[in-house]
Formats: structure tokens, C-alpha cells, sequence
């Protein structure tokens, strides 16, 4: 038996830079109901007493910028009065804009179904799956949502008082093998008020956070809680920490217990395939692991900009498969459309709720449509006819 450990941390809907991601997909979502073919790749910058908002948007109606940053600093518990708000944002470059709209391949005269739009950027996505957790993420990552998520319920529900906007929250697991045993330590930080004391924070957090998110995972005796470890964290939020969009990607995708490929999700509209490419990526490691195919699994999609079909495409079973990553390849590109506006469709992401996904994590929530497995019958049919196609070779 070998014995690790693995880290990953959350962060709260008042986290600088979570602030700036929610603040992004809202000006995303308000532009797609407006406008569903809307282009949007909008950044946002917080700090003391200023929020920027930059990119590029090109919607058939005005979005009225300035009042969804207010209204989403009201919603997260900041004070809207005390924040200037900037706002630089002009229309997508028309060179990116036609290669988006006419796929290369159609400016070359190939007629596909769903081969007129082009990938929105170049790069790789990976999606991945595992068997350790019911959300089939890792074990980690799901604790420290739960904790952000239960700490953000306290403040707004007053369970706790005294406790502000800004927090995070990390957990490590102790693993034989593939295998989570134990938890190993908990870190917990939150914002709070000058007159409470640390005791009493400390109390607060054990008894009305940590004990309901581990019921099914019991931290003991041994396990190392931190909670505050700096000591009096009173300042917070952009006064304390400047925040960006696209900071904490691994927060929204896999804890860094993956690969990633580096490109943001939030602020983003589906064409480009920093996101809908990493949906698709998931989704697909989903059917995979769910089907029983693997116990972990990685998906890797990348694209050239303006280009429909994708340039590589490949399936690693990180030596866990019970069928060759062969297979599973050509498996899952025969039942699965790769192109951006195949993975729009199917995943039905011009109607999205994107601020949905802005915290707690882009994979954590079944309501999302690349959470589904609804082409597991047709993946499994695919798998077979490959297995004996080889079998009688």
C-alpha cells in the first residue's frame, strides 16, 4: 500500500477573485437573454474601492454594466456606494469574429453538419472523472466546496454572526493508493468582524460548518483543524486582496488534481472553447468512468481558432481502464460531436444559468446539462462494437 496525500482548496462567493468571475458570468448571462448569439469575453479586476470591467461584447441590445456589478456587490454582502465602477468594453475584433462565424472548413468548401462555426480560441481542454465521490470529482475539491458553500449559507442565514464575505477553506486526504482513509488537515479562513474573538470564531465554524460537511467522511481525532491560522482577518475582500477573473481555475475545475490547460471559463460565451470545450471534456470523461470503463479518466480536446473539428483528441485511463484508451477513443468520437456548435447544442448552452457556475466549482452541481449521462447506452454500444471488432482481429 502506498500512502499520499492530496491538496485542494475553495473559496467563497466573496473571495476578490471569485467577485470577479460572478461579476463576468452575470454580464454574460444578462447579455445571452438579450441576445442568445451574443460574443463575450469580459474581464474584471476588483480592488480597494474600484471595480474595471474590460473585454469584449457584442450584443444586439444594451446591457446596462454598471448596475449588475452593484447589484451583484449587494447580493455578495459588499457595499455597492463604496466602489467606483469603470467599464472599457468594445466589440469583438472582426477578424476573430469571421473566423468564429465561417469555420475554416467551410471557407474551404467542406459542407458539415455543425461545421460552420469555428472554435472561438486555440488551446487544449481536459475534462476528468472519478469514482472516489458521487459528484465524481476528487475528494478534496468536493470537502472544500462544501465548506466555502456552508460558510457562505451561515453568514447570509445568520447561523454564525459576526462573519464577512471573504473566505476559503482547504482540505487535505491521506490516500492508500487510489484509495481516500482519512483526513489528514483542514484549513479554514474567514473574514470577520474587529470586536469577535478568535475562540469564538473558531467554535462557530466546528460546530456549524465542519461537523455537517463531513458527516459522510468524519474527520478524528488526529485530524489537524486550522481554522484562521493567520490570526485577526478583519480586512478582506478587494481592500485587502486585489481580485481578477480566470484566478482560481483550479477551484472551478478540478483542484489541480488534473490536467489543465490554462484558459478561464467565466466571462466567456460557449463559442469559445476554453469553456464549452471543457464541458464537453468532462461530459465525456463522465460517460466513461460511469460506465465503468475506468476508476479515473482524463479527456484532452484541442483546437486551432476558426477551426470547426478539433486537432487532437485523446482518452487516458491513467492506467485504471478495463478496455484499451484505443478504444475508448474512437468510441467516444464516433458517439460524441466535437465541434463548437455540436457541444452548444447538445449541451444547451445558450440557455445556461453561467453565474450558476461562477463559485463552488463549474463540475458540482447535476442541474448542469454536461453533468448528465445521457448517451451512456449509445457509448456502451460504441465500446463493444470496437472490443469485438478487435477480438476477431
Amino acid at each position: 500500500m502506498s500512502k499520499r496525500y492530496l491538496t485542494a482548496e475553495s473559496v467563497c462567493a466573496g473571495h476578490p477573485d471569485k467577485l470577479c468571475d460572478i461579476i463576468a458570468d452575470n454580464i454574460l448571462d444578462a447579455c445571452l437573454r438579450k441576445d442568445k448569439a451574443s460574443r463575450v469575453a469580459c474581464e474584471v479586476l476588483a480592488t480597494k474601492g474600484k471595480i474595471i470591467v474590460a473585454g469584449e461584447i457584442s450584443c444586439s441590445e444594451k446591457i446596462d454594466i454598471r448596475y449588475i456589478v452593484k447589484n451583484v456587490l449587494k447580493q455578495l454582502g459588499y457595499n455597492p456606494l463604496k466602489f467606483l465602477i469603470y467599464v472599457y468594453v468594445h466589440n469583438q475584433s472582426p477578424d476573430i469574429a469571421a473566423g468564429v462565424n465561417t469555420a475554416l472548413e467551410a471557407r474551404n468548401g467542406i459542407n458539415e453538419q455543425y461545421g460552420s462555426i469555428g472554435a472561438g480560441d486555440q488551446g487544449t481542454m481536459y475534462g476528468y472523472a472519478t469514482k472516489e465521490t458521487r459528484e465524481m470529482l476528487p475528494l478534496p475539491l468536493v470537502l472544500s466546496h462544501r465548506i466555502v458553500k456552508r460558510l457562505d449559507e451561515a453568514r447570509k442565514g445568520k447561523l454564525i454572526k459576526g462573519i464577512l464575505p471573504d473566505g476559503k477553506a482547504q482540505v487535505t486526504i491521506e490516500y492508500d493508493d487510489d484509495t481516500p482513509v482519512r483526513v489528514k488537515t483542514i484549513v479554514v479562513s474567514a473574514q470577520h468582524e474587529k470586536n469577535k474573538t478568535q475562540e469564538e470564531l473558531k467554535q462557530d465554524i466546528l460546530n456549524n460548518v465542519l461537523w455537517q460537511c463531513f458527516e459522510d467522511f468524519p474527520f478524528d481525532d488526529e485530524t489537524e483543524i486550522l481554522i484562521n491560522p493567520s490570526g485577526r482577518f478583519v480586512e478582506g475582500g478587494p481592500a485587502a486582496d486585489t481580485g481578477l477573473t480566470g484566478r482560481k481555475i483550479m477551484v472551478d475545475t478540478y483542484g489541480g488534481l488534473a490536467s489543465h490547460g490554462g484558459g478561464a471559463l467565466s466571462g466567456k460565451d460557449p463559442t469559445k472553447v476554453d469553456r464549452s470545450g471543457a464541458y464537453m471534456a468532462r461530459y465525456i470523461a463522465k460517460h466513461i468512468v460511469w460506465c465503468g470503463y475506468a476508476k479515473r479518466c482524463e479527456v484532452s480536446i484541442s483546437y486551432a481558432i476558426g477551426k470547426a473539428n478539433p486537432v487532437a483528441f485523446y482518452v487516458n485511463t491513467l492506467g485504471t481502464g478495463i478496455v484499451s484508451d484505443e478504444i475508448l477513443t474512437l468510441a467516444a468520437q464516433e458517439i460524441f460531436n466535437l465541434r463548437p456548435a455540436a457541444i452548444i447544442e447538445k449541451l444547451r448552452l445558450r440557455n445556461v444559468i453561467y453565474s450558476d457556475t461562477a463559485v463552488y466549482g463549474h463540475f458540482n452541481s447535476c442541474l448542469f446539462p454536461w453533468e448528465d449521462v445521457n448517451k451512456y447506452s449509445e457509448f456502451r454500444k460504441a465500446v463493444e462494437k470496437y472490443v469485438d471488432r478487435e477480438d476477431k482481429n
